[in-house]
């Protein structure tokens, strides 16, 4: 049985780890965006919406939970995104070459880099849960135990679908480009879309009929609303706006992430297998 995606697994997680400066900022860059943006915001919508009358019987959190979820989703966007840059490096220092004509199945250096991912993900989601936590965000109210583990586990199979989906589109991407200034182009092209036409700041329900089409079909708006309903609650209320998530939306929402991954994956396999050993 072949493990060598192992190798490729740890090898990108120890450069990840020694390298402290990058962990580090990826780490706290995160944390400091929801103590900064979300708290900033938080005051200005509260404020704005002080005077609105409660919903009667619905559980109303502050417009710093409703953004937590979306700077989780948001970072887990980026780093995912991103994490495909380690194979164009690795192409252009010739490391790429010695790993392709190796007998590695070329299939486990996707999986390899792309379980490399979920997992930094899964960390930096943590560190921003922790971290929101303290500054005030209202995760797992009311919840026993039990309900707080269940709610966890369901959190981190929706970031592990979610990662592994854009991981596989980042691979595609790197091992196509030539120079990192490239894939930074079309990655930065790539995060503004999905980033903006999702609920991950705010309400879709104002959105123009185009941006609302587009936020349905967006992975990060699913990504959000399955944090959303582990996190704070199957309803509730924010900014003056009533949210209810179904059991039957939620799987639906994971199910599209899974497809999502499943359909980049083959796309990154794809160019994968158009890759020459020069």
């Amino acid at each position: 049985m072949h493990t060598g995606f192992l190798t490729i697994y740890w090898r990108d997680m120890l450069r990840f780890v020694r390298f402290r400066t990058l962990l580090f900022a990826s780490l706290v860059q995160p944390a400091l965006w929801l103590a900064f943006f979300g708290i900033a915001m938080s005051n200005n919508f509260e404020r704005l919406t002080a005077t609105m009358p409660a919903i009667p019987g619905v559980k109303t959190v502050g417009y710093l939970t409703f953004i937590g979820a979306g700077v989780i989703a948001m970072t887990t966007l980026f780093t995912s995104l991103f994490g495909g840059t380690v194979l164009l490096f690795d192409k252009n220092w010739g490391l790429m070459r010695e790993t392709l004509s190796s007998p590695l199945p070329r299939i486990h250096i996707i999986i390899g880099i792309g379980l490399s991912a979920m997992t930094k993900s899964l960390i930096q989601a943590s560190v921003i849960m922790g971290f929101g936590l303290l500054l005030g965000v209202e995760f797992f109210e009311g919840y026993t135990p039990a309900q707080t583990i269940f709610s966890l586990l369901g959190i981190g199979l929706f970031i592990g679908a979610f990662s592994l989906g854009f991981l596989f589109l980042s691979a595609a991407i790197a091992i196509t480009m030539e120079s990192p200034e490239g894939m930074q182009a079309v990655i930065t092209l790539l995060t503004m879309p999905f980033f903006f036409t999702s609920n991950a700041l705010y309400p879709v329900n104002s959105f123009p009929p185009v941006l609302r089409a587009l936020s349905t079909i967006n992975p990060l708006t699913h990504l959000v609303s399955g944090i959303r309903y582990f996190a704070i609650g199957s309803d509730f209320s924010s900014i003056g706006l009533r949210y209810t998530y179904t059991q039957q939306g939620i799987l639906i929402s994971f199910i599209a992430l899974l497809a999502f991954a499943g359909i980049m994956f083959l796309i990154a396999r794809w160019r994968f297998t158009k890759v020459r050993v020069t």
